[in-house]
Parts: structure tokens; C-alpha cells; sequence
């Protein structure tokens, strides 16, 4: 399949698929004329890229649940570790939702006189609500 292909049937844009190959997540077969060409199973690759990414793994990450013959080999206590860190993430942002709820509704004629809000406030600023902050998957490219 040419780029272009891989691009419409994996909904990745042609610049991610180069920056892909650039990073070695995946390679290319050759080219027909100017345009990459790529084996069907690239899209098995992106497919677990595409899962890795949104739970979390940074590129690098990814690549290393990659054999050197292109097979999955996928590190089972990292999943785990990643599914903990999802589920520490649920936990923090169903408090603050809580908390915020809370707060939308309070009867206290002040925000600043209602315990709950201010548990809230005492646990922002302890740090203990933070999301950490996603990992860019790279420098971003236009699509083309």
C-alpha cells in the first residue's frame, strides 16, 4: 500500500506515518515513484500505536513493545503500571468532579465558609488533584 492508502484506511495523516518512520515505529517496504510504500501489517502497528498513545506510553515507550522482527512484545507489568496510573487518574478527577459538584450547590452563603470546598482547596494545592501532563507525541506536522 502507498502512504496515501495506509493514510485513509489507518485515519493517520501522512506526516504522523513519516514521522512514525522516522522514529522507527515502523518502515517502509520501498516507494512507487515518490510516495512510501508499506506491508498491510503496518496497520496492526498502528493500531498499537494508536492504543499506546492513548493510554499513555510515549513513542519511545511504544517502540520497545516491538520486537526487532516487528512483533508485538508487550511488557505485562507495564500495562499494569499504566492501567494503576489510569485508575489513580479516575480516582483524583471523580474528586475534584465531586468537590466541584459540591460547590455548585452548596447552601453555605459563601464558598469560603463551606468545609468541602475548602478540603478541596487544601487538596489542590497540595498537589493531590493534579492530572500529570500528557506527553507530546512529537513535533507536530502539518497534514499533507
Amino acid at each position: 500500500m502507498d502512504i496515501a492508502e495506509v493514510a485513509k484506511r489507518s485515519g493517520v495523516p501522512a506526516s504522523a506515518l513519516r514521522f512514525y518512520e522516522e522514529k522507527g515505529l515502523i518502515a517502509s517496504t520501498g516507494r512507487a515513484g515518490l510516495r512510501r510504500t508499506f506491508a498491510a501489517g503496518v496497520l496492526d502497528r498502528l493500531s498499537l500505536i494508536a492504543l499506546g498513545r492513548a493510554a499513555g506510553f510515549s513513542l519511545d515507550e511504544i517502540k520497545g513493545m516491538f520486537a526487532a522482527d516487528g512483533r508485538a512484545n508487550i511488557d505485562r507489568r507495564a500495562l499494569a503500571g499504566k492501567a494503576d496510573d489510569i485508575d489513580a487518574t479516575i480516582r483524583r478527577l471523580q474528586a475534584l468532579s465531586s468537590g466541584l459538584r459540591h460547590a455548585a450547590v452548596c447552601p453555605a452563603p459563601n464558598h469560603s465558609e463551606c468545609p468541602t470546598f475548602k478540603r478541596l482547596l487544601r487538596a489542590a494545592g497540595a498537589g493531590k488533584l493534579s492530572v500529570p501532563a500528557k506527553k507530546p507525541a512529537g513535533p507536530r506536522r502539518p497534514a499533507g
